[in-house]
């Protein structure tokens, strides 16, 4: 191989290189967090939903094994821990679900992440907001059942 066919090889390999990490990093176009970068309608817990809380909240100190308002939100225990469960921190009586299946705008985890609880903060607490794009998939999910598939 030539000097010059070793250099046009080497830019291709660079431009697809760029491609690739420009598009995600081979996560099909979310950024490279496990999350996508576009609305979905009708979303899966597993595919869709479980990566952002998996990239952003059930992390060390925060919603893993140490558990915070002993909401685990880490893979195999997120589901049962958030769908048709009270919140333990919301005052308002009756006490809101953390997630109540068809209902987002009633459900504390979007009130949460959303920024419009009157306890506490906003999460993801200490880290930055989740996109837009995140929570409209959460609210999708949501309003659509919060099935757990």
């Amino acid at each position: 191989m030539t000097k010059k066919q070793i250099s046009g090889l080497t830019l291709v390999l660079f431009i697809a290189l760029s491609i690739f990490y420009c598009n995600g990093g081979g996560n099909g176009g979310n950024g490279g967090n496990g999350t996508p970068d576009t609305v979905i309608s009708d979303p899966s817990f597993s595919s869709n939903i479980q990566p952002i809380f998996t990239s952003n909240c059930a992390l060390s100190g925060c919603h893993n094994s140490t558990a915070q308002e002993g909401l685990n939100l880490s893979p195999g225990l997120a589901y049962a821990n958030i769908v048709n469960v009270d919140s333990t921190q919301d005052t308002q009586q009756p006490v809101r679900k953390r997630v109540e299946p068809g209902d987002s705008a009633n459900s504390y985890l979007v009130i949460k992440i959303e920024g419009n609880q009157t306890v506490g903060t906003r999460m993801p607490q200490g880290r930055s907001p989740l996109s837009s794009v995140q929570i409209q998939n959460i609210k999708n999910w949501v309003d659509r059942g919060a099935k757990d598939n």
